[in-house]
């Protein structure tokens, strides 16, 4: 059995949209697609501030989906995106491409398109649907804008372009370790939400991940 892997990057749009950590679930359906098609269940994926001095966000991988099951999947059905809701979290939802049919996918109006301004968001759906692997899991902690510092023993994880994946064996453990003694679920908003902007909002506050 393949042992886990840590990946880590930089999130440098910390919006909501990817990840995308509401409703219970954390998921990586846009952007990233390198992490996405190599990523497998069991993996830990870090997401740090711009200069790699704060954490963003942490998730174990529970399942890598095809587009068409995360599409159909009715536990992600909030994921998709409602820019007619007055909630910015519905608003910023990751479910965006709907099978066709014909074995394409209709892209729906989300962060990565913008359907008054152009036809299809082409680059963004190229780059999105490429890896065709949706990553979900529902251990994780995202603390958006208001995550802690880097701590010290974790400074392996800093990077500078693209992502890092190749730790050592002890760098793996320490990490994992460090996820399973984080609160659970999500501790703080995006980094781009002005707080006066959105709905009335608290963190959760559930058990150190297991």
């Amino acid at each position: 059995m393949q042992q886990p892997r840590v990946f880590s990057y930089v999130v440098t749009q910390d919006t909501g949209f990817a990840p995308n950590p509401f409703h219970d679930w954390c998921t990586l359906a846009c952007c990233k697609p390198r992490i996405r098609a190599t990523a497998n269940p069991g993996d830990l994926v870090i997401g740090l501030s711009r200069r790699c001095e704060r954490i963003v966000y942490a998730f174990r991988v529970e399942e890598a989906l095809t587009f068409a099951e995360y599409w159909e999947d009715p536990r992600f059905r909030r994921k998709r995106a409602n820019w007619d809701s007055p909630s910015r979290i519905e608003q910023v939802g990751d479910n965006a491409y709907e099978p066709d049919g014909r074995g394409g996918f209709e892209q729906h109006r989300s962060m990565h398109w913008n359907h008054a301004r152009e036809r299809e968001g082409t680059f963004n759906k190229r780059r999105d649907l490429r890896p065709g692997k949706v990553l979900v899991g529902r251990v994780f902690t995202y603390f958006g804008g208001e995550g802690p510092e880097l701590p010290g023993d974790l400074n392996f994880l800093r990077v500078g372009r693209a992502h890092k994946c190749r730790f050592n064996g002890p760098q793996v453990q320490s990490c994992f370790e460090w996820l399973a003694r984080l609160p659970r679920g999500l501790q703080g908003r995006p980094t781009t939400w002005p707080e006066q902007a959105i709905e009335p909002w608290t963190p959760d506050c559930g058990s150190p991940c297991s």
